[in-house]
């Protein structure tokens, strides 16, 4: 799968928090909710594409070094490939529609693929841990010696 996810900048800490605002208005309140909140511009439609390619791919790749491979491995792998790559045709083809559509499908695939931190069964909580580790990553590559800002 790595030919699907191509070389790309990193997202900025108001990037993370944007695309975060988003889905976390989306997953408690809906789509009105969402949309009162945060304007559906192509600009966020790629940082929620970044978004569900970092989330989706951290969990259904194949690692390469994994002992324990099976057919399952590599059909989770090959079912993260085709969801991406529809929700990137989908972003370039119509950036403004495909905001709601691509947030919709990080929510549905981290309720039911990704495990709560807490074990409540709270979307919001785990949507809200996955947003305090992209942001960290984000501060720390965008405030390393030489980062562009």
């Amino acid at each position: 799968m790595p030919y699907l996810v191509p070389t790309r900048t990193p997202l900025t800490p108001e990037q993370v928090e944007q695309g975060f605002d988003y889905l976390l208005a989306l997953q408690t309140g809906g789509g009105t909710y969402a949309a009162g909140r945060v304007e559906a511009t192509p600009e966020l439609a790629f940082v929620l594409l970044q978004l569900a390619e970092d989330i989706i791919w951290f969990v259904t790749t194949v690692d390469g070094k994994a002992t324990h491979l099976c057919a399952d491995s590599f059909v989770l792998d090959e079912v993260g490939c085709v969801l991406l790559s529809a929700l990137r045709d989908w972003a370039r083809d119509s950036p403004t529609t495909a905001v709601l559509g691509i947030a919709r499908s990080i929510i549905r695939f981290v309720e039911n693929v990704i495990p709560d931190p807490d074990d409540h069964g709270d979307t919001h909580a785990t949507l809200e841990t996955v947003r305090d580790e992209h942001l960290a990553l984000a501060h720390a590559v965008h405030s390393a010696p030489g980062a562009h800002r």
